[in-house]
């Protein structure tokens, strides 16, 4: 028996239909000399720092830094079931191979391996590595599985950024946490330096002083023709009464002719910003449609940096094409062949090629996909026609024109060949996209030649502002955490920028969630400004330029890319990542009381110590908290809220008494006496909630006679 790993179970799904597994069991698939099971996500994650000593549970500077000796993973409580599953096929005795089915890419890599090794698996490893869920690709990608140890530098690079975020993340929260003693500080080795450029964009804004100037123009023939800048009104329309109904010459024309190649196929970020920008999708709403079209077998692998197709695949690709025509378009293929040499090429294929559709669009019905997951296959398709459509050709002018010893500039634009434009003018027409947003066309100028003259030409003087730089938007951003870092990189460096294509989105979502950036609407477009809020602005005016610089953590990335490679050591990144979080443990060990105050921590009144981490228990907005906040519930006990003397009571040790509690016979009122803390969870809403409360042995009061 061969047992199949697969991230998801709507992928295991699909491999138990090409394999033949067709015998349903709890948890998994069975037949035909395999067995076809799945994690969900992240079954097993490394472990919490209280896992470690008793030290590490509380939130105090003495404790760190936190770097694990020998590092210990767990398995996630919510998904534990599926993880005994997974653990008891391991050790079937007629399992004799495991294969790796799990997303093709360094996460998919560390989740197989995680559970493989937590489960004390020694059996071998086969790699199943596919960029498109078609059964013909998943039929092709068993007759060519590889062995599991030509994809461990790829795992090794995995615990590197897995163990880095741990290291960065953990000692930088708590260290900042305990020094301004607020609300908690989440510092992380990506997400604080984008918020770092989300700050520095919006202080450029906010400082900005906008200027006035000025233009004269000269009106003649449908020519509107401008001076260059004038800072003063009066300057300006002084040009203009000696113009007025003057005669104008031609100085100068200048025609070029000039080529807009295609654009290329997407990657994920490309398509993300192309989402955001036509749609007002979020970089998380992108990605979770396309992976739900993936998983529908209607698109290729999402999580891709490459936007090229590798050599081989000019037929399929072809053939994609002529589907997009037939189940997208419905129209017959016109115009040029398609040129698909443009987008082959293998060398710029790193683990997945670009994004585009599949041939099961033309079998599939489309009219069943969900709107959102639609407009991404409908952008998928339509960027392979314009990627492999023709040129976009045209004629740009430029002419000058002298009046009274001054100079006015006028440019336009005439196009002589639409090529791949007419493709994405068919896609903004179709999704009637906002107007606002597309580019100004330049008008097409009449014939204009050297020494033409213009009689009586009207005149009038505009004024304008200089403009502030643009807020962030999703598509933006995401530009500059690609290109972060780039321009102190030599050519020769493979991967740049902050974050992976398949990490970004959740960057941003966590920096919204965690309270540092908010979304905001811009008038009546669907697509919202990300603008940093106070505490993340104080957040990064508090952080330290090492945790916050994007150069910093682009290099990291790169060396990630080198340890996949197999070109750089792991031992030596994580050396590296270890010296860091022990200098800024040791730089940063002190602030003022007056910083202390920054982020609400100064004034609260403190009601004892956490019996979980050892952090303040302060009173709130609404009622006690853990400072740390980390799970500890102090404010209720059996579903009774507690005063502040009963919350100061229970932190001491002491036996309350707590009246009107409920139970099955009425109301009663009992002596808790705090016997240590225990986890609990409950379901709510369809989804888990989990803390940590008091372990309680009750007492009730001896009755009056």
């Amino acid at each position: 028996m061969q047992l199949v790993i697969a991230e998801k179970p709507s992928v295991a799904q699909a491999i138990a239909r090409v394999v033949g597994a067709g015998g349903r069991k709890d948890g998994y698939m069975e037949g035909n000399g395999y067995i076809v099971s799945w994690c969900i996500g992240h079954l097993v994650e490394l472990a919490k720092p209280e896992a470690y000593s008793e030290a590490w549970k509380r939130w105090e500077y003495e404790g760190l830094p936190m770097i694990p000796g020998e590092w210990r993973t767990e398995v996630k409580p919510d998904t534990k079931a599926q993880y005994d599953v997974l653990c008891q096929l391991m050790h079937r005795k007629d399992v004799t191979t495991t294969i790796c089915a799990t997303d093709a890419g360094r996460e998919g890599e560390l989740i197989f391996r995680l559970v493989y090794h937590q489960a004390g698996c020694s059996k071998p490893i086969k790699r199943l590595w596919i960029s498109s869920m078609e059964e013909s690709a998943i039929r092709e990608g068993f007759e060519n599985l590889q062995p599991g140890s030509d994809y461990d530098n790829l795992y090794y690079s995995a615990l590197c950024r897995q163990r880095a975020d741990w290291l960065v993340g953990l000692n930088g929260t708590r260290l900042f946490t305990v020094l301004y003693g607020g609300k908690v500080l989440k510092v992380g080795r990506v997400q604080t330096p984008t918020l770092a450029m989300l700050v520095e964009r919006e202080e450029k804004i906010r400082n900005f002083k906008k200027e006035k100037y000025y233009m004269a123009h000269i009106l003649m023939d449908g020519v509107d023709a401008a001076t260059e800048r004038i800072e003063d009104k009066a300057q300006a329309e002084g040009i203009a009464a000696a113009c007025e109904s003057r005669t104008v010459s031609v100085i100068s024309v200048t025609k070029e002719k000039k080529t807009l190649q295609p654009p290329k196929l997407y990657d994920l970020t490309t398509l993300q910003r192309d989402a955001n920008r036509l749609f007002g999708f979020t970089a998380k709403q992108t990605l979770e449609y396309t992976q739900s079209l993936y998983e529908k077998k209607l698109v290729t692998y999402p999580r891709t940096d490459s936007q090229y197709l590798s050599d081989d695949m000019e037929d399929t690709a072809r053939g994609v094409i002529g589907a997009v025509y037939k189940a997208i378009l419905f129209e017959k293929p016109s115009g040029a062949e398609p040129d698909m040499k443009r987008v082959m090429d293998s060398k710029k294929v790193t683990d997945h090629h670009a994004i585009i559709p599949t041939m099961e669009i033309a079998k599939a019905d489309l009219s069943a996909v969900p709107e959102g997951e639609m407009k991404i296959l409908s952008l998928a398709a339509n960027r392979l026609l314009c990627a492999t459509g023709e040129k976009h050709e045209y004629e740009t002018v430029k002419a000058e024109f002298g009046c009274e010893g001054t100079v006015f500039h006028v440019s336009g634009k005439s196009v002589t060949r639409n090529g791949w434009k007419d493709f994405e003018a068919a896609l903004k027409r179709s999704y009637k996209t906002d107007r606002a947003e597309e580019e100004k066309e330049e008008k097409k100028l009449p014939e204009l030649s050297e020494g033409m003259a213009f009689e009586g030409v009207q005149t009038r003087v505009t004024e304008h502002f200089t403009q502030p730089p643009k807020a962030y938007t999703e598509d933006l951003l995401l530009s500059a955490m690609e290109r972060a870092g780039a321009e102190d990189m030599g050519d020769e460096v493979e991967r740049k920028g902050l974050g992976t294509p398949a990490t970004r989105a959740d960057v941003i979502e966590k920096l919204v969630r965690d309270g540092f950036v908010k979304r905001e609407k811009t008038g009546r477009s669907s697509v919202c400004r990300l603008i940093p809020t106070k505490d993340g602005v104080k957040l990064i005016t508090v952080l330290p330029d090492v945790v916050k610089s994007p150069n910093l953590t682009a290099e990291w990335e790169n060396a990630l890319t080198l340890v996949a490679k197999g070109e750089y050591p792991m031992q030596a990144f994580m050396d590296g990542i270890a010296d860091l979080v022990s200098n800024l443990v040791q730089t940063y060990h002190c602030v003022s009381e007056e910083q202390k105050s920054m982020f609400g921590g100064g004034n609260l009144e403190v009601y004892g110590k956490c019996p979980k981490c050892g952090g303040d228990v302060v009173k709130g907005k609404f009622g006690a908290y853990c400072k740390n906040k980390c799970g500890m519930n102090v404010s209720r006990v059996m579903g009774a809220s507690l005063s502040d003397s009963q919350v100061k009571s229970l932190l001491d040790g002491k036996k309350t008494l707590v009246k009107g509690l409920k139970g099955k016979k009425g109301s009663y009122d009992a002596y808790l006496i705090p016997e240590g803390i225990e986890d609990y969870s409950y379901t709510k809403d369809g989804k888990e909630v989990k803390g940590t409360q008091y372990k309680i042995k009750l007492e009730f009061p001896k009755k009056k006679k």
